[in-house]
């Protein structure tokens, strides 16, 4: 078998976000991968805009990246009890393009989050903005990252037993759905 091409989105901008971390743990538990970190630095989706000037190469380039994905993993931050204005826009976006490259995908979701429930809000609500595009959603274990800010060493590996144990556990499931 060649070797899997993973996709990470991560729904903050931010250059440190544990969103990303969590990402790239998950990577390395996947085992081996070529993993690419989505740029989800886009314009706000206006249907004007599209209609004027089309969608955006960033765009293409992140639906072009979703087709040529062998699994997707999404880590979903909490603002406000919902996912993040950026990853809601990414997906808008993607909608808009050709074709849909979610279709039947394999997909992961996740969630980092400074508070006590680890983003379990955020993660039911993309779960259902999901639904239109029908990707193959793992179920479980669901991983809700709480205190998310704490739970990573120097090194970016995860330092809670239970929150490695089960990630690792998902990416397994992942790497069993390619």
């Amino acid at each position: 078998m060649t070797t899997p091409k993973l996709l990470g989105i991560s729904g903050s901008l931010r250059k440190d976000a544990t969103n990303t971390r969590l990402l790239r743990a998950a990577s390395h538990l996947f085992g081996d991968n070529m993993f690419t970190l989505a740029d989800l630095n886009f314009p706000l989706y206006d249907g004007d805009n599209e209609a004027a000037t089309g969608v955006p190469a960033v765009v293409q380039t992140l639906a072009d990246q979703i087709a040529g994905a062998d699994a997707v993993i999404i880590s979903t931050p909490e603002y406000n009890k919902g996912p993040s204005g950026v990853l809601k826009n990414a997906l808008d976006w993607v909608s808009r393009t050709n074709g849909n490259p979610w279709n039947g995908k394999p997909v992961a979701v996740m969630s980092a989050a400074a508070g006590r429930a680890g983003g379990e809000r955020a993660q039911m609500i993309l779960r259902g903005f999901m639904v239109p595009f029908r990707p193959h959603i793992l179920q479980g274990p669901e991983i809700h990252l709480a205190d998310s800010s704490n739970q990573f060493d120097e090194a970016g590996n995860l330092t809670g037993e239970v929150y490695a144990r089960d990630l690792a556990t998902l990416m397994t499931s992942l790497r069993a759905a390619i």
